[in-house]
């Protein structure tokens, strides 16, 4: 079964966090059926491990990692990819862990927010 583990850097302010909870309510609806999880790197719970868990426990076999990131900086290139090498060793040949570019990366979303900034402008 496929999971989906979104992941953000996470922020002191709790209020930060509320466009991830909008963006997971909305994913939530729209497959009711699929694992689910939103993770933090810092900061904000849960972190990467237990929204791993979550997963893994909802029988898991496939998850998807999204990184919630505009830019590709130095916690894409360095944290996330080290946190999914822990994961590996944590659950071995039972999870296979896929990242994806983050949304800073994808044109779909270059596009909406394009799109957004022309919009007072109409």
């Amino acid at each position: 079964m496929d999971g989906l583990l979104l992941f953000a850097h996470g922020a002191r302010d709790p209020a930060w966090a509320r466009p991830f909870e909008i963006i997971t309510e909305r994913l939530r609806a729209a497959r009711p059926g699929t694992p689910l999880a939103m993770a933090y790197l810092e900061f904000m719970s849960p972190g990467m491990d237990e929204a791993a868990q979550q997963l893994a426990a909802a029988g898991c076999t496939r998850v998807h990692v999204m990184p919630l990131f505009l830019g590709t900086g130095g916690h894409v290139r360095r944290d996330v990819p080290l946190l999914l090498d822990r994961l590996r060793e944590q659950h071995g040949d039972a999870i296979e862990w896929q990242l994806h570019a983050p949304l800073g990366d994808q044109d779909a979303v270059l596009q909406a927010i394009a799109l957004a900034c022309l919009a007072p402008l109409e």
